[in-house]
């Protein structure tokens, strides 16, 4: 979330010191400019003092002329600045350089007419610092309430635009520090609002995972999401409560019910006693009474393994899978099915032994129960970049896409199957096992016909895990006797 909120948050920093730099850039240039145009007002102002008495057809006319002539030369002399005082008809009355002429178009000559009307001519267009203008001002010299001469100052801009240029720089500069620590505080405010949101993530992630027990320290960021952080813990208590009410009740159940249901098989085999050898009827009422047992059982284990931990070791896949394999190879042969191991011998990764010997027993006993004679169970082990991997793949008749979908589920078993024994428990119990450790099953379909099934672990340091490793109170008693229920 920070990654989009803190590109918009510079944005619009960015956004509202340009448009107060601008402005205030706009300012700096004028200011230096009106500056400029004000000190060369004043000089055309005293110049046109002394052209009015120069003017007059007064005898020593020449030597005020030649004063004249001395301050204009002096004038552009020490500051460069090209000055004149012209008569209506252009010609020259005095002018610095020598050589200067009245503009015969553009701003001089603008200003020039306009001073000509017997008023000041208007402020010069601006100048930027890009640009090689210059500042032109007329005044006009008065005598007896006629204009008879104009003063003219042509100035050079470099000096202004310089000005102007370093004055930008340092609003530059000022702006580049500001943007540096209103980033700064975007970091931390980001930091601030957002930490809460991403504890808020990993605890609600945890809780998806099965972790009932994460919860959030509501003691940062902004109010709003402190009350979001204690509303969430209550809705998490809340939950935990209802599920460990959920998983007693059936535990409970299983438990009260095989009381009455061990009686019942009881009087079923006194009963079978005073009938005739080889009774239908009766060896169905057992068969179903055994069923009912069982599916107690694992409807006990089911609700215990929602709340186990697992015992999470670095274990070696390679050799825990031919262990197993060995094991179930005796009932293999018996059907008349081969049973194979492949791939890599010693494969480690992150696991509880007994819950992942399990979950491979449960997926072998599956492949068993469906492979026909003369067919092949393979199991593969292999090492990925993150996780070891075993695959269990048979050649019996397989599931649907539809099927694929709900395998797994609790009580569920294929209509074509369910005269097969079974529960409909085993890979659900298998599924929460391994979820514990991180670890999962997954299903796919075997070509040309029977199923493929991906059990799991990570190989990466529990440690480095999304808000640690699940955990779950005590697996290992039921995991043991599951393991024995499978393979008895």
């Amino acid at each position: 979330m920070r990654t989009r909120l803190l590109p918009l948050l510079i944005v619009l920093m960015a956004a509202v010191l340009l448009a107060l730099g601008f402005p205030l850039a706009v300012s700096v240039a004028a200011a230096e400019q009106q500056r400029v145009v004000i000190d060369r007002i004043d000089d055309t102002a005293r110049f046109a003092a002394l052209a009015q008495f120069v003017s007059e057809p007064i005898p020593d006319n020449d030597e005020r002329r030649r004063t004249l002539q001395a301050e204009l030369e002096a004038y552009d002399s020490v500051y460069g600045i090209r000055v004149g005082v012209f008569f209506r008809d252009d010609r020259p009355l005095a002018k610095a350089p020598s050589d200067w002429l009245l503009p015969v178009e553009g701003e001089g000559r603008a200003a020039f007419k306009e001073a000509l009307l017997g008023r000041r001519s208007h402020d010069p267009p601006q100048v930027w610092p890009w640009q090689n203008g210059r500042v032109v001002v007329a005044s006009p010299v008065v005598r007896d309430g006629d204009v008879v001469a104009v003063v003219v100052i042509d100035s050079p801009t470099g000096e202004m635009r310089s000005r102007t240029l370093n004055g930008w720089l340092l609003i530059g500069l000022g702006e580049a520090l500001a943007m540096l620590v209103a980033v700064g505080a975007a970091f931390r405010l980001t930091g601030w609002v957002l930490l809460p949101v991403g504890i808020l993530d990993a605890a609600t992630h945890d809780i998806a995972s099965g972790r009932m027990r994460s919860r959030v320290a509501a003691s940062g960021g902004p109010p709003e999401l402190r009350r979001l952080a204690r509303s969430f813990n209550e809705m998490a208590d809340n939950v935990e409560d209802v599920l460990e009410q959920q998983r007693a009740f059936v535990a409970d159940a299983s438990h009260q019910l095989r009381n009455p249901l061990a009686a019942l098989l009881l009087r079923i085999e006194l009963l079978a006693l005073e009938l005739p050898e080889g009774n239908e009827e009766i060896a169905s009422v057992r068969t179903e009474g055994k069923r009912l047992g069982q599916v107690l059982d694992d409807l006990l284990d089911l609700a215990l393994a929602e709340h186990t931990e697992a015992d999470l070791q670095l274990t070696d896949i390679g050799a825990l899978t031919a262990e197993r394999v060995a094991s179930w190879r005796p009932l293999a042969e018996e059907k008349g099915v081969i049973l194979t191991l492949d791939g890599a011998a010693a494969v480690t990764a992150w696991a509880d032994p007994i819950a992942f010997s399990s979950a491979l027993d449960a997926v072998i006993d599956n492949a068993l129960k469906f492979t026909p004679p003369d067919q092949d169970v393979r199991v593969t082990v292999a090492a990925e970049a993150d996780r070891a991997t075993v695959v269990v793949a048979d050649r019996g008749p397989g599931l649907t896409e539809q099927e694929l979908e709900r395998i797994g589920d609790r009580f569920w078993r294929s209509n074509r199957h369910q005269n097969v024994k079974g529960s409909g428990l085993g890979l659900s119990i298998s599924r929460v096992l391994l979820a514990a450790g991180g670890g999962s099953i997954a299903y796919a379909p075997h070509e040309p016909h029977g199923l493929r099934v991906t059990v799991s672990a990570p190989r990466n340091t529990p440690h480095s895990w999304p808000g640690g490793p699940p955990r779950r109170p005590d697996a290992q008693g039921l995991t043991e006797r599951w393991g024995r229920t499978l393979r008895a």
